[in-house]
C-alpha cells in the first residue's frame, strides 16, 4: 500500500527502540507483548512522531481486530489507486543495522530491491520455494535474511513457520516438520556439537566420530565423481545408526537448509550433506536486501557462499574487500548522506567484508575488513578462520581472537554450559563446579589446548594462537556480548574483558 515498514528486534533495549523510533519517525508501532507496549509507553515523550500503538498479543486490544474495523469503511478503489501509484524506486522498508559497531543506521530498501531479491531466490532455488514446501525460519523477523526469504516463500505459496527460541527448537521441528530450515551458522554448529556431546555422554563418542568423518568423506567424494563401493557401504550403515536419527530430530522431512549471516565452514557443510541435509550458504547484508550471492540447488560448491544472484555483480578490490552492485543494493542510509557517500566507490557498494572469487565464479568470505588484527610484528590476521575452527569443538561456545598491536595472537574462550555438565561427569569433576571454578583445571586446559592446536592447523605459524584464556561466563545477548543473530560484539568483549586480554600478554 506504500507504507514503509521498520522492524525492531524483540530483544532490543529501551534505548535502541527509542533511537529507531526517533530516527525513522515511525507513526504507528505494532507491539507484540505487554512488556513491549509498556516500554513504548514509557518512551512516548521522546518519540513525538508516534501516533498509535497496536498490540498483537497480551491484554491490550487486538491489533488485527482494530485494523479490520478501521479498514471496513475504506473504499476498494482507494487501495487500487495506492497500488497503481507505487513506483519501483519507492522505499519499501527501513532496516537498521544490528550495530556490532557504532549506532545503527537505517538501510533504505526500495520496492525494486525486494523484487530483485525475491526473483533471485526463486531462480536459484525453484525446488525449495514451491507450493507444498514447509519452511521454518529460525531467525528474528527483524533480520534481513528472514524477511527476504519469507517474502520469497509467500510469493511461492510455501507454508512458513517462525521461531527464534533455541530452547524450543527441537519441539518446534517435531510439530512443524519442515522440509527446509533457515538459520545462522551458530545454530547448525550447536546442533552438531550437541549430537556429538550426547554421543560422548552415552559412551558412543568414537562411533559418532567415525560416522561424522564418513559423512564428510562421502560428501567430498560426491564432488570428485562419486563415492566408491566401500565408502557407500560404510555410509549406508551409519545412515541407519546415526544420520537417520539426526534427520528425525529435525522433524523427519527436512532435506535442505539455508544458512546466512556468517560463514558455515566447509567441514560442517560436508557433514550435513553426508547426513542427508544439504545446507545452501548465501552472503548478504541489510544493505543488499539479504542475499547478493546464493548457492544454487544445481550448482553447489561447499565452503563457498555461491554466485551472485541475477542482475548483480561482484568485484574484489586491491585490498581484498568485496564490492557489489546491482538490483539488490540499497538506495542509501536514511537521513545520513555522509555515510551513504562513504559506503560507495565508483558506484560499487563497499561491503566491509574480505572475499575471494575462484575460477568458477564462486565467492568465499574470509573475514571482516575492520576485524583484521595487525600484530606488533606487522602480521595481518583474519580472526574468523581461527574462531570458526574453535567453535567446532563441542565444549567451546564462543571464541574471540585478540592480538592487535601485541607480540602474538591470543584467544578468549567461553565454555558451552550444556556440554560442560557432561564433560564434568566424564572427567570426575565436582558436579556443582562452575566454569570459573575450573578455569585453570589441568584437564579443562588440556581439552581446550587440543582444540587450539587443531585450529592452528588452518593458519600459518605467525597467525596461530599462542595463548588463550578461559572466561568464567558465556556470552549472551542479554549480557550484551552478542547480537540478536548470535554474532559477537568485539568492542563490547574487548572492553568487558580487557583485564583478561592483558593477562594473556602479561604472562609472556
Amino acid at each position: 500500500m506504500g507504507a514503509v515498514t521498520v522492524p525492531i528486534y524483540e530483544t532490543s533495549s529501551a534505548e535502541q527502540v527509542r533511537w529507531v523510533l526517533q530516527d525513522s519517525e515511525a507513526v504507528v508501532l505494532f507491539a507484540e507483548t505487554d512488556s513491549h507496549a509498556t516500554m513504548v509507553a514509557e518512551l512516548s515523550g521522546s518519540v513525538p512522531a508516534l501516533r498509535e500503538v497496536l498490540q498483537i498479543a497480551g491484554s491490550g486490544p487486538n491489533a488485527l481486530d482494530r485494523l479490520t474495523e478501521a479498514g471496513a469503511s475504506v473504499d476498494p478503489a482507494e487501495l487500487t489507486a495506492r497500488l497503481a501509484a507505487l513506483r519501483s524506486t519507492d522505499p519499501a522498508t527501513l532496516i537498521y543495522t544490528s550495530g556490532t559497531t557504532g549506532r545503527p543506521k537505517g538501510c533504505q530498501l526500495t520496492q525494486s530491491n525486494l523484487v530483485h531479491e525475491i526473483k533471485g531466490a526463486r531462480a536459484y532455488h525453484p525446488t525449495l520455494l514451491r507450493k507444498g514446501e514447509r519452511l521454518l525460519v529460525f531467525l528474528p523477523l527483524a533480520h534481513v535474511l528472514a524477511r527476504a526469504i519469507s517474502m520469497a516463500a509467500f510469493h511461492s505459496k510455501v507454508t512458513v513457520g517462525f521461531t527464534s527460541d533455541i530452547k524450543n527448537l527441537l519441539p518446534m521441528l517435531a510439530v512443524f516438520k519442515p522440509t527446509v530450515v533457515v538459520s545462522v551458522p551458530r545454530v547448525f554448529e550447536k546442533v552438531y556439537n550437541t549430537a556429538e556431546q550426547n554421543a560422548a555422554n552415552a559412551g558412543k563418542g568414537r562411533i559418532f566420530a567415525i560416522a561424522a568423518q564418513t559423512a564428510v568423506d562421502w560428501s567430498e567424494a560426491c564432488d570428485r565423481g562419486g563415492p566408491g563401493l566401500l565408502l557407500r557401504a560404510k555410509h549406508a550403515v551409519f545412515d541407519r545408526l546415526v544420520y537417520r536419527k539426526l534427520r528425525a530430530a529435525l522433524g523427519g522431512n527436512c532435506r535442505a537448509a539455508v544458512s546466512g549471516g556468517a560463514p558455515l565452514g566447509a567441514r560442517l557443510g560436508h557433514f550435513y550433506r553426508g547426513a542427508g541435509l544439504t545446507i545452501y550458504e548465501g552472503y548478504g547484508l541489510s544493505e543488499t536486501s539479504g542475499g547478493v550471492a546464493i548457492s544454487q540447488f544445481n550448482d553447489l560448491k561447499i565452503g563457498t557462499v555461491g554466485k551472485p544472484v541475477p542482475g548483480n555483480s561482484l568485484r574484489i578490490a586491491d585490498d581484498g574487500e568485496l564490492l557489489v552492485r546491482g538490483g539488490v543494493v540499497f538506495s542509501g542510509y536514511w537521513r545520513n548522506e555522509q555515510a551513504t557517500t562513504e559506503a560507495f566507490t565508483d558506484g560499487w557498494f563497499k561491503t566491509g567484508d574480505l572475499g575471494a572469487v575462484d575460477e568458477d565464479g564462486f565467492l568465499t568470505i574470509t573475514g571482516r575488513k575492520k576485524e583484521i588484527i595487525v600484530t606488533a610484528g606487522g602480521k595481518n590476521v583474519a580472526p574468523a578462520v581461527l574462531e570458526d575452527q574453535l567453535r567446532a569443538h563441542p565444549l567451546i561456545s564462543q571464541a574471540v581472537v585478540v592480538g592487535d598491536a601485541k607480540p602474538f595472537i591470543g584467544a578468549l574462550i567461553t565454555i558451552d554450559p550444556e556440554a560442560f555438565e557432561g564433560w564434568k561427569q566424564r572427567n570426575s569433576k565436582t558436579a556443582g563446579a562452575s566454569v570459573g571454578d575450573l578455569a585453570t583445571d589441568p584437564d579443562l586446559i588440556a581439552e581446550i589446548d587440543a582444540a587450539v592446536k587443531q585450529a592452528n592447523l588452518a593458519v600459518s605459524h605467525a597467525e596461530s594462537i599462542r595463548k588463550f584464556r578461559i572466561l568464567p561466563v558465556d556470552f549472551t545477548e542479554d549480557t550484551g556480548e552478542l547480537t540478536p543473530t548470535m554474532k559477537v560484539k568485539r568492542k563490547v568483549v574487548a572492553e568487558k574483558f580487557a583485564s583478561d586480554i592483558e593477562a594473556i600478554y602479561n604472562k609472556e
